[in-house]
Formats: structure tokens, sequence, C-alpha cells
């Protein structure tokens, strides 16, 4: 199992249809450089985490851009590798926010790469209910965390969409090939 979940967080890292789910923010504030930094296929530095800091304690952000801030340093955080720090930021955000699909989607990949598929399949399906606008890395976590739980049919289903959704993007398609459809 953990092989499979560092697989989603490589297969994230290098795949054509970011990992993460970024919230977009306007302006030319520390906060809209966090959104840029999360949305960027480039590796995060410590430098991008630390404007979103400060823009979380120097700005005088909206609601939603502070939501979105903690979103964007979540991804940032999970990017580097620090798994707890980014589940607080993704928590932070759901608590001040808890219709933003983007911190569920994010959560999920998190517990995906802490092993604990359970919880993500849950996430991922609450982002999909909430209107993620990645619903194609919804569908492929779902799918990851569905086949670690033994769920077979339901993990094959949610491939399918993933590769439906994101017709660009190979990794659905390799993963539905090593599935056998077998009539019964």
């Amino acid at each position: 199992m953990a092989n499979r979940s560092c697989l989603l967080a490589a297969v994230f890292a290098a795949c054509a249809v970011p990992a993460s789910a970024s919230v977009f923010v306007v302006g030319s504030s520390d906060a809209r450089l966090c959104y840029q930094a999360a949305d960027s296929p480039l590796n995060p530095t410590v430098r991008d985490v630390r404007r979103c800091d400060d823009a979380l304690l120097r700005e005088n952000l909206s609601q939603y851009e502070i939501v979105a801030t903690h979103v964007n340093r979540g991804i940032l955080r999970l990017r580097r590798g620090l798994v707890e720090a980014a589940i607080t930021d993704f928590d932070e955000a759901i608590r001040l926010d808890p219709e933003q699909a983007e911190a569920y989607l994010n959560k999920g990949t998190a517990l995906l790469r802490r092993d604990n598929p359970t919880e993500a399949l849950q996430l991922y399906t609450v982002a999909l209910e909430r209107d993620t606008s990645r619903p194609a890395i919804a569908h492929y976590g779902r799918a990851i965390a569905n086949e670690q739980l033994g769920n077979v049919r339901q993990a094959y289903a949610d491939y399918q969409l993933a590769s439906q959704l994101a017709p660009e993007w190979n990794d659905p398609r390799v993963e539905l090939q090593r599935f056998r459809v077998v009539p019964h």
C-alpha cells in the first residue's frame, strides 16, 4: 500500500494534469505569488511557502483569499513532503469554508500519502460533490484509494472516468491497461 501511495505522489508530480487544484487569487500580492507557485509545475521552494506565510500574516485578505492561501500553501507543503503541515492547511481551509472543494481534493491526496485510503476516498467524493475544478484528479485518487481497499470494480470505474474527463492525461489509461474485464 505504501508503494501505491508513493506512486500516486510520483504520478501526480509528473503527470500532464497537475496534482494539485490550486485556488486562484488576483492582484500582485504575496497571496497571488503563493497561488502562482502552487499552480506551477516547478518544485516549490522555501521562499514560495514563505510568501504564503507572509500573505496570511501581513496582508489584509478577504475570507476567500485566506481560504485560497491556505489551500495553496498546503499544496506547496505537500509537494515539499510536509504532509502533516499540508493537512493542517487543508483543515483550516475546510474550517473556514466547508464548501471549498479543492481543500478536500488536496487533503485526500495528502491522506493517500499518509497511507489512509479510507478517509482519502471520502474526501475525493466530497470534492466531487462540491464540484472540484479537477474532477479527473479526484476520480484518479478515488481509483487508487478504491484499489488499495480492494474495491477493484469501483477502482476500474474511477480510472475510466478520469481517462474520459482528461483524455490528454496518459496515467489513467496506463492504469486501465492492468485490468482484465471478465464477464460474469
